[in-house]
């Protein structure tokens, strides 16, 4: 089945490093062997898309941008006809895509069984140039091309498609840190720095697996205010309007019972976060980075702070598809207890500029673009 009549596709294109997007029009391929074509209903904007703008990570150019998608099926491959969860395909079905495909042959995907750390992952809005066809690789356009090998996940129809996007990629990259890397035990005091949409995944998750107390530290203001609107966390401390740094640090030590959090969750992407998230934790407790995503530089820290709390200090790189299978299978039991759609705001492809300027001063949660 298809929808031939559509013959061409809009996308946002970056062309040069530092430079504003470009709306091009592209031709829509078929649906490749073992693929499918997808109409992007939301692309969502993530921090690391402004990275990549402003040439931060190394990425070939010009490159549809993108690596964060909900959309409807549009051609399928006739030897397509599942999805992950082994649930039929159709066109018309709401869909979800893993943002990477491992490669399955290197070190960490065969030895290591670790997909997320594989030498020759391909991305989707990241490293899938317009030179390479299909041009159409990535989620802010009206279609995407999505290749073999691609986790796709049917939506269930009752979930809020603004509610999935809203952790879209923070979700799953969460799922996989709070599944694999440190579990959240039953009771435990958590403490999450950062209240962007990756600490309110974090948040959210933890409460979700039986936290006793989740701490959200960060800023500004209206983005702890909203998430405490949508029932995420359980305290909320402005770091970023303190006085002092060290205030809101005694407030956060304070709401854990002055002992620490049993577990530290960075997710500020700050490298100076790193040390103040030390001392945050119990003697005996745990620090997981998730925040560090891109290289924002060197920071100094107390490495006898690990010593003398005797941490475990553990990092999460990205997510596979596995953990976008499993963040699919949870949102409806995330929906039910928090209001993720509030978090959204929704910007047609024509308002990039302004959308990417808000995610950039915070005045926005979660941006996602629309080509309807």
């Amino acid at each position: 089945m298809t929808a031939r009549p559509v013959r061409g596709s809009r996308a946002l294109v970056l062309e040069e490093f530092e430079q504003p997007l470009k709306l091009r029009e592209f031709d829509l391929p078929q649906a490749p062997a073992g693929g499918l074509v997808v109409a992007c209903s939301y692309g969502g904007v993530c921090g690391t898309d402004l990275h990549l703008q402003k040439g931060h990570l190394a990425v070939p150019i010009p490159l549809v941008l993108g690596h964060e998608g909900l959309g409807v099926v549009h051609e399928l491959d006739p030897g397509t006809s599942v999805d992950a969860a082994g649930l039929p395909l159709r066109v018309g079905d709401a869909v979800m895509w893993a943002s990477s495909i491992a490669c399955g042959v290197c070190g960490p995907c065969r030895q290591y069984r670790e997909p997320t750390l594989c030498e020759q992952r391909r991305t989707y809005g990241v490293n899938r140039s317009t030179t390479e066809e299909p041009a159409l690789s990535g989620a802010w356009a009206e279609h995407i091309v999505l290749r073999p090998g691609t986790t796709v996940v049917r939506l269930d129809p009752r979930v809020d498609q603004l509610a999935a996007m809203s952790l879209a990629c923070a979700g799953p990259t969460v799922v996989h840190a709070l599944h694999e890397r440190r579990p959240v035990r039953l009771g435990e005091t958590v403490v999450v720095q950062g209240s962007g949409p990756v600490g309110l995944a974090a948040a959210a998750l933890a409460q979700l697996s039986g936290a006793g107390k989740v701490i959200i530290m960060g800023g500004p203001a209206e983005r702890l205010r909203l998430a405490a609107e949508a029932g995420i966390g359980d305290v909320h401390i402005d770091i970023a309007g303190a006085a002092a740094p060290q205030d809101a640090l005694a407030e956060v030590l304070e709401a854990t019972g002055g002992q620490g959090a049993d577990l530290v969750i960075e997710c500020a992407g700050v490298p100076a976060a790193v040390a103040q998230g030390l001392s945050l934790a119990r003697r005996g407790g745990s620090y997981l980075v998730i925040g560090q995503y891109t290289d924002a530089g060197d920071t100094v820290l107390n490495p006898h702070q690990i010593v003398y709390r005797q941490l475990d200090v553990i990092g999460s790189w990205a997510f596979s598809g596995a953990h976008l299978v499993e963040y699919v299978r949870l949102l409806p039991a995330l929906t039910a207890r928090f209001e993720l759609a509030r978090l959204v705001t929704v910007f047609p492809l024509s308002d990039h500029a302004e959308a990417l300027a808000r995610v950039s001063d915070g005045s926005v949660m979660k941006a996602v673009f629309t080509s309807a």
